[in-house]
């Protein structure tokens, strides 16, 4: 057996081949998990974007499911609001998370950051194979036919961030109040019924313990 298990560890692994055209496409998007959000603020749990990217899909997707419920038709394909909602922090993990003071000092800081975020998403978009890349780029740029697909993939983000200070003042934590109130009001000016059918119906259960919950 010893002999058998010097030879296991003496054996020569194959060596591992790659194509000529290897793409670091995917091991940059694997790097989602170590973008942190809300980093100038005292959190009691972290959150990544690659977490929050999941939540905003799923949201994004119950919002498309109640707007297609209240208009009687499927005006917005729920399995495409949630795809693009999976990509829609994606050029992070080139810029990092930007924290929305600095996002929004001032207009050129705006516009500054908006035109870094185009950079980096087309540097990952030229990162993948060439035979992908039609598939892939309109998950990162925004297409007229998607319009309405991206406009509930922002108001999931905002109920997200909402639901993120919800849980932190839930969790005792202070630091999260005046986000709260901010979020909310532009959640209730922004006059969505779908995005206040969610919260009436969804979000009073976020401020309930596991045991509440049961």
């Amino acid at each position: 057996m010893a002999a058998l298990r010097g030879r296991e560890v003496g054996a020569r692994r194959p060596a591992l081949r790659y194509d000529a055209g290897v793409s670091h496409f995917f091991a940059y998007l694997a790097r989602m998990k170590f973008i942190q959000r809300w980093g100038l603020m005292r959190n009691t749990s972290s959150e990544n974007i690659q977490e929050h990217s999941l939540q905003v899909a799923m949201i994004a997707h119950a919002l498309a499911l109640l707007h297609n419920e209240r208009v009687g038709r499927e005006a917005v394909d729920p399995a495409r609001t949630a795809l693009l909602a999976v990509f829609h922090d994606a050029e992070e993990v080139i810029t990092g998370d930007v924290p929305s003071p600095i996002k929004y000092f001032n207009p050129r800081v705006r516009e500054a950051v908006a035109d870094l975020g185009e950079v980096a998403k087309r540097k990952l978009i030229e990162m993948a194979p060439p035979t992908l890349r039609s598939a892939y780029e309109p998950l990162f740029f925004a297409r007229p036919e998607d319009a309405e697909a991206w406009r509930l993939v922002k108001l999931a983000d905002r109920l997200c961030a909402y639901l993120k200070c919800v849980e932190e003042a839930k969790a005792g934590n202070r630091e999260f109040e005046r986000a709260e109130e901010s979020i909310r009001r532009d959640l209730e000016a922004a006059g969505d019924p779908d995005v206040a059918r969610f919260v009436a119906t969804y979000v009073p259960s976020f401020r309930l313990t596991l045991d509440e919950l049961n």
